[in-house]
């Protein structure tokens, strides 16, 4: 089977699995390189003058590889553009790979859609996002992956594109890193996006860098060799490394501190002691001060009080260690092996540990119930700089319409929320939804990634059932309003008609055309419009007929009876019948023509109006010529 495209098992990318996946399915992996290639082609990056995207994929798997990922990982690699292709749906890629390829892709295909100059929202909500749709480590560990590789090849791609994809690995990717702990993409992304982004201040710190090398000279070989045989001295076994502080860490120092001399910045030089474990960071911490002075209020636990992202380490500052210069004051950190694992690889260490030469991982759900609470570590994290915003990450999901548009819903949102969240109109003309290709159902829960289409009628033809799939406020209180305005007379009359009825159980007064009974709600006075509201709202189901009563003061029938004032209305009741109206609907004798007052009677009609009552004209009246025939009523003297 693999014989198919013979390059691929003879490529760098194969030795590269066969170290870190030893037991993969070779001939599901030919069948994804397979996949890609056809769907490829020859297609190019977006944005670059020569990149193709079948050189990207590939090429990011060996960053890929340092996190020991499963199968599915790098298949998804292998996909993660597949659904740009209008040949390869996403039913199609779930069928060839399963489910969890399905997920992962569909989760990339929406982060390759966020875009930092086109996006309206802050940078935070961005961040947000990116760790709220990689509700699988595999999502983000692949997302960053391909940032730093589109970054390793910026020489690749037209000016305007390099430079965005500099500016979302600072204020974006990189941040997020940080706050997931994954410092080893942290690291490379700062410093390939840095020079790009800042040019200017990058060379000046490297031209500074470059005199202080000059005149103190590379001492720190020296230091570290002096610490090992420190240690060695007192029968402990530690790993002593030293470096500068990254230079985009620098800029941003000199930034915070208003600095333009690099020696004012007070841990320019870094140790890092890795011990067995945390027993010994604290014995190697004690040998460390005796060695050399310590200085005051520079020293952190990060061991007994982690850091929100799990980072763990005892930090400390020192002047005067053997061979360094002696005002040079350095940054030691010291940690155990598995605090460096994690402190490099955050979150991505739950799911991936060397033992040995052999690679293992965790039962994957188990390591994925503790990243989602990392997560929520992560959104206190994000939270400081959100104003007043103490959303959990889980509560959100975005989508996408078919042009690529990024839309935010709310967890447990259908396609009707989607489809009201768009355009009012578009929800109130709803007919249908494909997500992902496929019809469904106006109950389907909509998830992170899926692309969303709505199929609609050339009229509004809403439902008051609606409101029982409408997850998002604003979709409830658009279709209320539609039916509110739209449908006023129906719903009036049907209120009306429901507390008539509840009236009647508890043996009280009807309503009469004043509303009597709805004049003080809740100790408040009523307009008789707003009595009408309510009417309205009970009608539409909105509000239960029963709760009236308590509001008004009558949630025991027969405690308290309405006093109804009898009106020429109540009486004129015996003297006419409206055929087709609901019952004891109020009605008026028109002022136009007085049909009441003329002898003898006339033929009369009804024209029953937008505030649910009836309007008794004479046959023939001038003011009935144009009026809607579909609100005319029958209507005739009792006895005629």
């Amino acid at each position: 089977m693999t014989s198919a495209l013979p390059a691929f098992a003879s490529s760098e990318i194969f030795s590269h699995l066969k170290k870190t996946l030893p037991d993969f399915n070779q001939d599901r992996m030919q069948r994804a390189y397979n996949t890609a290639q056809m769907l490829y082609h020859d297609e190019r990056v977006g944005g670059s003058r020569s990149l193709l995207l079948i050189d990207q994929v590939c090429g990011m798997l060996p960053a890929v590889c340092e996190f020991c990922p499963d199968e599915d990982s790098v298949i998804a690699c292998l996909l993660q553009h597949s659904l740009r292709s209008s040949s390869y749906s996403i039913q199609q890629l779930e069928k060839d790979f399963g489910k969890n390829v399905r997920n992962i892709v569909s989760r990339l295909h929406l982060l390759s859609h966020l875009n930092a100059d086109e996006w309206k929202k802050s940078i935070e909500d961005m961040k947000i996002m990116l760790v709220s749709v990689s509700d699988d480590i595999r999502v983000i560990l692949l997302r960053l992956c391909l940032q730093v590789y589109l970054l390793e090849h910026l020489s690749d791609f037209e000016p305007p594109s390099a430079m965005r994809f500099a500016k979302e690995s600072l204020q974006i990717f990189a941040p997020v890193a940080a706050r997931l702990g994954i410092y080893a993409l942290k690291y490379r992304l700062e410093d390939r996006a840095f020079p790009a982004m800042y040019p200017v201040d990058n060379d000046n710190i490297a031209s500074q860098l470059d005199v202080l090398h000059a005149e103190d000279g590379q001492f720190l070989p020296e230091v570290t060799a002096s610490l090992q045989a420190a240690f060695a001295r007192e029968s402990m076994t530690v790993r002593v490394t030293a470096r500068e502080k990254h230079r985009y860490s620098i800029f941003q120092k000199m930034q915070r501190k208003s600095v333009a001399d690099i020696r004012k910045i007070a841990d320019l030089i870094a140790l890092r002691i890795i011990v067995k474990n945390a027993d010994d960071c604290y014995q190697a911490l004690g040998l460390l001060h005796r060695l050399a002075r310590p200085v005051s209020q520079r020293f952190k636990d990060y061991i007994a009080f982690p850091k929100p992202n799990g980072y763990q380490s005892l930090h400390t500052c020192v002047i005067g260690l053997p061979h360094a210069p002696k005002s040079l004051m350095v940054e030691v950190q010291i940690r155990s092996e598995d605090m460096h694992r994690e402190a490099e690889y955050g979150i991505a260490a739950h799911w991936m540990y060397k033992e040995g030469s052999a690679v293992k991982r965790s039962t994957y759900s188990l390591q994925l119930a503790d990243i989602l609470k990392q997560q929520e570590l992560v959104n206190e994290e994000i939270g400081k700089s959100k104003k007043g915003d103490g959303r959990r990450l889980v509560d959100h999901i975005y989508v996408l319409t078919p042009r690529g548009d990024i839309r935010e819903l709310p967890d447990g949102a259908t396609p009707l929320d989607f489809a009201f969240l768009i355009h009012t109109d578009l929800g109130l003309k709803y007919k249908g939804a494909r997500v992902n290709g496929s019809i469904v159902p106006v109950s389907y829960k909509v998830e992170n990634g899926d692309i969303i289409e709505i199929l609609t009628h050339p009229t509004p033809r809403p439902s008051l059932q609606w409101l029982e799939q409408l997850a998002t406020a604003s979709g409830r209180a658009k279709l209320k309003n539609y039916f509110f305005s739209h449908n006023r007379a129906e719903f009036l009359a049907r209120g009306r008609e429901a507390v008539n009825e509840e009236l009647k159980t508890r043996h009280l007064p009807l309503l009469d055309g004043e509303l009597s009974l709805l004049k003080i709600v809740d100790g408040k006075a009523q307009t008789l419009h707003e009595r009408e509201d309510l009417l309205v709202k009970i009608g539409m189901g909105s509000v239960k007929t029963s709760s009236i009563f308590r509001h008004v003061g009558l949630e025991k029938a027969g405690v308290r009876r309405v006093q109804v004032r009898k009106t020429a209305l109540s009486k004129k009741d015996q003297l006419i019948t409206i055929e087709g109206a609901p019952v004891d609907m109020p009605y008026r004798f028109a002022k136009c023509c007085n049909a009441d007052t003329q002898k003898p009677r006339p033929n009369i009609i009804g024209f029953i109006t937008r505030l649910g009552s009836v309007t008794i004209h004479r046959e023939g009246c001038r003011m009935m010529r144009d009026a809607n025939s579909d609100r005319r009523v029958k209507a005739k003297w009792v006895g005629r």
